[in-house]
C-alpha cells in the first residue's frame, strides 16, 4: 500500500474542511482559566425526571433495538408535541423518524432529495454542517447571504436572486445559529410564496423552537401551502438540555419519510432504546423546566446585548436561540484574528463569524448558554481587549 494515503481518499472527503467551532473549542480546552462562549451547549443539566426515566429503562432491560423509526410511543408523543405547540399534524406511524440528533435528520433529508448537480440554497450566516452535508449528498450548496441592516433576516429578493434551474431546495434555520434571528409568521408567508412559485423543497431546522423569546414560534410546515413541501427538523438537544443524548427527529409527508427511513436503516439502524424512554418523559413532563431555562436565557440575552453595545461592539437583539453575533469591525481585526487574540490575551473563547460563511466575516458568535457570573467576567475581559484594540485603531 502506498504511503500516500490521500490517493485512496474520495475527493469529497479531501475537500471537506474541519469545523471551525471545534478548532477554537479544542484550543480553549488546552488552556487554564478560559471562559468559553464558543460551543452552543446549554449549561443546564438534563432535568432529573428525564435522567431517572432513562435509568429506569436500563434497569428494566430496555437495551435492544427499537423499530427503525423509533419507539411508536415516542413518535406519538412527538406528534402530540408538534400538534400542541406548533399546530402541525403528523401521523406517528409513517411521518416521523427518531434520529441520532438533528444532525442525522438533516443528513438523511439531503441524501433523500438531492441528486448530483442539484443546488440547495443555504441561508448564511449558517451552522457549519449544512453546506458539507449537501456536498456529501452530491449536491451543490449555494450560500444566500443576509445582512445586519435587517437583523440578518433572509428576504424574498435575496432568495429570488439565488434561484437557478438547478435549485432543488432551501435550508432555513429559525431561530438561526449563529445570529439568533427568528423569522416571524409574516416573514415565513412571504418566503413561502416564492418557494411555491419555484416548486422548491424546504428543509426547516427548528431545533431552537423552544428558545424563542419575543414572538410565538411559527413552524414552516404550519404556513399555508408548505406542509407538503417541508421537511421539519427538530430534537431534544437545545430546548430540553439534552445535547449529549444525540436525539432528534424529523417530520414530513409520508413519501419523503419512507425514503429517508431507508437511508436511516442502513446508516444507524435506530436511536438508542433507553434514551428514547427519556425523550418520552421529556415531552410529557418537563414544561416548567423548559420554561425556566427559556426565561433564564432571555435575561442573559438582554444583558449580553446591552453590554456588547456599550463596549462598542454593535449587536442586534436576537429573537431566539442562545447566541449573539456582534460586529467586531471597530477593532480593525478579522474575525479569526479577533478570536485568536481574545483567547490568548484574555482567555475568552468565541467563534469567528467567517466559520459560518463569508457573510459572517467581521463578526463573532458568542453563546450565552453559561452562567451570569461567567458572562459578566467574560464581557469584562472582552471590554479590556476591545479598548486596547479600538485605541490602537484610533491612534
Amino acid at each position: 500500500m502506498s504511503n500516500d494515503i490521500s490517493k485512496y481518499l474520495s475527493n469529497t472527503a479531501r475537500e471537506l474542511k474541519p469545523s471551525a467551532i471545534r478548532k477554537f473549542f479544542d484550543l480553549a480546552a488546552g488552556m487554564e482559566g478560559v471562559i468559553s462562549l464558543g460551543v452552543g451547549e446549554p449549561d443546564f443539566i438534563t432535568p432529573w425526571n428525564v435522567r431517572e426515566a432513562t435509568i429506569l429503562s436500563i434497569e428494566q432491560g430496555f437495551t435492544s433495538y427499537t423499530a427503525n423509526a423509533g419507539l411508536l410511543e415516542l413518535r406519538e408523543e412527538i406528534a402530540a408535541y408538534l400538534q400542541r405547540g406548533f399546530n402541525v399534524e403528523y401521523n406517528p406511524v409513517n411521518q416521523i423518524i427518531v434520529t441520532v440528533g438533528a444532525s442525522e435528520a438533516i443528513d438523511i433529508a439531503f441524501r433523500a432529495i438531492v441528486n448530483p448537480g442539484d443546488e440547495v440554497l443555504i441561508v448564511e450566516p449558517s451552522f457549519v454542517s449544512y453546506a458539507p452535508l449537501v456536498a456529501l449528498a452530491g449536491g451543490t450548496p449555494i450560500p444566500v447571504s443576509t445582512s445586519p441592516e435587517n437583523g440578518f433576516k433572509i428576504t424574498v429578493e435575496q432568495i429570488e436572486a439565488a434561484i437557478t434551474e438547478k435549485t432543488k431546495a432551501i435550508l432555513i434555520c429559525s431561530p438561526n445559529n449563529p445570529t439568533g434571528t427568528a423569522l416571524t409568521r409574516e416573514d415565513l408567508k412571504e418566503i413561502a410564496a416564492t418557494i411555491i412559485k419555484h416548486d422548491l423543497i424546504v428543509v426547516s431546522d427548528e431545533i431552537y423552537a423552544e428558545l424563542t423569546y419575543d414572538e410565538e414560534f411559527t413552524s414552516f410546515a404550519a404556513i399555508e401551502g408548505m406542509y407538503e413541501r417541508t421537511i421539519l427538523i427538530n430534537g431534544f438537544s437545545k430546548g430540553f438540555a439534552m445535547t449529549g443524548w444525540r436525539l432528534g427527529f424529523l417530520a414530513a409527508p409520508a413519501e419523503f419519510v419512507g425514503h429517508m427511513l431507508k437511508i436511516h436503516q442502513y446508516t444507524t439502524m435506530c436511536a438508542p432504546h433507553m434514551l428514547q424512554h427519556g425523550a418520552i418523559e421529556a415531552l410529557r413532563n418537563t414544561y416548567h423546566e423548559v420554561e425556566a431555562m427559556r426565561n433564564s436565557y432571555r435575561r442573559r440575552r438582554n444583558y449580553v446585548v446591552d453590554t456588547l453595545n456599550n463596549i462598542g461592539l454593535d449587536c442586534h437583539t436576537p429573537g431566539g436561540a442562545f447566541y449573539v453575533f456582534p460586529s467586531i469591525k471597530a477593532t480593525g481585526l478579522s474575525s479569526e484574528l479577533f478570536a485568536e487574540e481574545l483567547l490568548i490575551e484574555e482567555k475568552v473563547a468565541v467563534v469567528p463569524g467567517n466559520a459560518f460563511g463569508e457573510s459572517g466575516e467581521g463578526y463573532i458568535r458568542c453563546s450565552y448558554a453559561t452562567s451570569m457570573e461567567q458572562l459578566q467576567e467574560a464581557l469584562k475581559r472582552m471590554q479590556q481587549f476591545v479598548e486596547r484594540r479600538v485605541g490602537a485603531v484610533v491612534k
